[in-house]
């Protein structure tokens, strides 16, 4: 079926790139053969022809052309018209349900970002699809203090939307800084009880304190951390580790403290961007995101995101997105 799936992917992309769409009707006819040669049933083309879409990240202008080629699979079966335009209708419908889930996402993980004197901050958060699996939050206590925290559902669509509006209520909530490892032991017992067993959240969750430049961090089977240390010129990896929300409800966090100095940047990645794949397949080196940062350390960290989230577009395998979450703190004088 994953071969037929690439083969099936490979004939839209040509029927939506092609200016000759005739040649490529015609090779979809000989493609529809096989598809009853196989014994497919059209309920299964009907969801590998909606993946596709999803996965091609085409426009609605785009999914409507592609309708020309369920009107050839809906002959090939012999279905009616009626049946014709009712898997139509359930692939504008679907198209209209994640419109709708995409806008209430970003409704209710809005986000602002808190100004400091002492700290500048730089974030980007990108969905491959319409709705996004990772999720960033930013919260200025108003008393010297700033919780953050990026987080990445392990799963996609709507349940991982709920999932991380659910999350950002639980931060929100408590109305008061509070220390790194208590807040995962909470959102945890939030996660084990109202998420989905089959989904499992990473999250790195951290306060910086204005007044003494202290971080203190907690995480739960997220992506490491790094800390760009200015006076050393040189990276280095925060090495707190924990499990990924959800899985035990009495689970324990460990913390780290750690003293951030003039021009020190905070970097936290979701596996977005360290597991992108380059056009021959391979995964990028962490190195390579590092060197790119030091490369452009003396930007404002908006800057930089901004720069690295162009620079990965430009490297990563085409088709081959995930959501993609990018956070950087600095601190100056």
């Amino acid at each position: 079926m994953e071969n037929f799936k690439k083969r099936y992917m490979q004939l839209m992309k040509s029927y939506v790139e092609s200016y000759n769409k005739e040649t490529v009707i015609k090779q979809f006819e000989g493609f529809g053969q096989e598809i009853l040669e196989k014994h497919i049933h059209a309920e299964d083309v009907l969801d590998i022809h909606r993946e596709c879409a999803k996965e091609m990240d085409l426009t609605k202008e785009q999914v409507f052309a592609t309708f020309e080629l369920l009107k050839i699979i809906a002959s090939i079966f012999g279905y009616s018209y009626q049946d014709y335009q009712e898997m139509v209708d359930k692939l504008y419908y679907h198209d209209k349900e994640m419109d709708l889930a995409s806008r209430l996402q970003q409704t209710m993980l809005q986000t602002e970002i808190p100004q400091f004197d002492s700290i500048q901050i730089g974030v980007i958060s990108v969905a491959a699809q319409k709705v996004s699996g990772d999720y960033f939050n930013l919260i200025d206590h108003k008393d010297g203090t700033m919780s953050f925290a990026v987080a990445d559902v392990i799963g996609k669509g709507i349940p991982a939307a709920l999932a991380m509006s659910m999350i950002k209520f639980g931060m929100d909530s408590y109305g008061h800084s509070q220390l790194p490892s208590d807040g995962l032991k909470r959102l945890n017992r939030v996660v084990e009880k109202n998420v989905n067993q089959d989904m499992f959240v990473t999250m790195f969750y951290g306060l910086y304190e204005e007044m003494n430049h202290l971080l203190y961090c907690s995480s739960a089977g997220h992506e490491p951390g790094y800390i760009f240390r200015a006076a050393e010129d040189r990276f280095e990896e925060i090495s707190v580790k924990g499990r990924v929300l959800g899985v035990r409800q009495l689970e324990r966090y460990k913390q780290q403290e750690i003293q951030i100095h003039l021009n020190d940047l905070i970097i936290i990645f979701t596996d977005g961007v360290t597991e992108i794949r380059d056009e021959n397949g391979k995964f990028i080196e962490t190195d390579y995101l590092l060197d790119f940062i030091h490369k452009y350390k003396n930007l404002h960290p908006q800057d930089i995101v901004q720069l690295l989230y162009e620079d990965l577009l430009g490297i990563q395998k085409s088709g081959k997105r995930d959501d993609l979450t990018i956070l950087i703190i600095k601190r100056v004088n």
